[in-house]
């Protein structure tokens, strides 16, 4: 089939979903399976061998992620319903007092989206962002704008999110690489990000009270003190060690010359590094929360992990169908002619990313699409296959806008109006997203590691 009929079949696919979720509200899992049934039947592939690459597409993902998605969330619940993530973000608050309280701030946030949803990240810190803006007399926007900055970035780049973890299996590398170059590439681009959006607010005119804020934010009702909060260490541990198994797995090889023990190798497996994690959470938080307290959020975090695990699986369901077209390979052979190019295929990668972002609103769709759709071609694109990951991560996630949901979490708890939401929550993913791809263009071009 010529890549014309395969680009315009996948126009028409990506429009089903669209016109389903947009038009008719249909839940994005349903769309994307529809959508999958006609680009699948549309090119030939088959009735039958269409079925095949749905199921496989849902099921390979689910293998390679659907536990550490699962544990992350069930461990990401733990932490917020016990108040530890909240003790880590007031004892990070606290070393950086006064007019570093903004960077710290959202450097908690970057560490709180790594287990725990980037709404949740919200909600748990903006009343400190609110008690702080008011000690020092500075608007909330710094402060809000640092936690969507934060909290956005690892939610994006660093694993045990479901999009990273995803990027992993999709394109068949090492966890370790996306834990070590998303942490890299995440932190760097929120602090580039943080960076300019304080420079923003510094420039008269830029953040207009008038315009920008709702006035309906009641500043002392929304400041709400916990007391008798876990000590910080009861979130760091269990978020720092599925990290530290993983990478003391990947990097055994390198430092003895030998494979590791089958310990080690056991441990690092992502499934049961992120395992150990809730069951440090568990052990750490027993006493404080007993069983049923533990059990009770337990519970309570499935409800979000079928929702998440869902669309992730109806994501990879699609991107399945996609690649067996061979759509990526036809795509990439038309733009250069037969010859191969690492800064065509990152930037094809995170266009596609953007144009699914834009569109439907969610982060997750847009880059796993992304990815699935570019995986036959990685092995060829003359750099690693993480930096693909972390073009379709960024193109996944730039402009957030008022389709998606991140974007009405962060402009009403913030009370700031529309526009200041655009300010706040869809500039900020501009910066953000655009840096962290132009670090991927940098590290295949400086590091290509192959």
């Amino acid at each position: 089939m010529s890549g014309i009929t395969l680009a315009v079949n996948l126009a028409i696919s990506i429009a089903i979903i669209l016109f389903l979720v947009l038009k008719f509200k249909i839940n994005p899992v349903i769309s994307m399976i529809l959508a999958s049934l006609y680009m699948g039947i549309s090119c030939s592939l088959g009735f039958m061998d269409t079925i095949t690459s749905i199921n496989s597409g849902f099921g390979s993902l689910m293998t390679g992620i659907g536990f550490p998605i699962g544990f992350g969330i069930m461990m990401g619940q733990i932490l917020e319903d016990s108040g530890a993530a909240e003790s880590l973000a007031k004892s990070i608050l606290k070393a950086f007092p006064g007019k570093k309280a903004p960077w710290a701030l959202g450097l908690t946030a970057f560490l709180l989206s790594i287990p725990v949803f980037f709404d949740v990240t919200f909600v748990i810190l903006i009343p400190l962002g609110i008690a702080v803006a008011k000690e020092t007399k500075r608007p909330l926007a710094y402060f809000a704008g640092a936690i969507a900055i934060g909290g956005v970035s690892s939610q994006t780049f660093v694993p045990p999110t479901p999009n990273p973890l995803a990027a992993a299996t999709i394109l068949d590398f090492d966890l370790s690489y996306i834990i070590i170059a998303g942490t890299i590439v995440g932190l760097a681009a929120a602090v580039f990000s943080m960076f300019v959006w304080f420079r923003m607010l510094d420039r008269p005119g830029f953040w207009d009270p008038n315009k920008d804020e709702t006035g309906l934010l009641d500043m002392d009702a929304a400041v709400v003190h916990r007391v008798d909060l876990p000590s910080p260490w009861a979130a760091v541990i269990p978020i720092c060690l599925p990290v530290l198994a993983i990478l003391i797995g990947s990097f055994w090889p390198v430092v003895t010359g030998s494979d590791a023990p089958v310990v080690i190798q056991f441990i690092s497996q992502k499934t049961i590094a992120i395992l150990l994690g809730l069951l440090a959470a568990y052990i750490i938080l027993l006493k404080r929360m007993g069983w049923s307290g533990l059990n009770e959020s337990v519970s309570k975090s499935l409800k979000q992990a079928g929702v998440v695990l869902l669309i992730t699986g109806a994501g990879g369901a699609f991107g399945a169908v996609i690649q067996a077209t061979n759509i990526g390979e036809v795509l990439i052979a038309g733009l250069t002619e037969g010859q191969s190019s690492t800064m065509l295929i990152l930037c094809l990668t995170f266009g596609i990313g953007v144009l699914f972002r834009v569109a439907q609103g969610s982060g997750t769709v847009a880059s796993i699409t992304a990815m699935t759709i570019m995986a036959s071609v990685a092995p060829s694109a003359g750099c690693h296959p993480v930096y693909i990951a972390l073009a379709a991560l960024a193109g996944g996630n730039f402009i957030g806008h008022v389709n998606d949901s991140g974007f009405w979490v962060v402009t009403n708890l913030s009370g700031a109006s529309v526009t200041g939401g655009l300010k706040t929550y869809t500039w900020n993913t501009i910066t953000l997203a655009g840096m962290a791809f132009i670090l991927s263009l940098v590290g295949a071009t400086v590091l290509p590691m192959v």
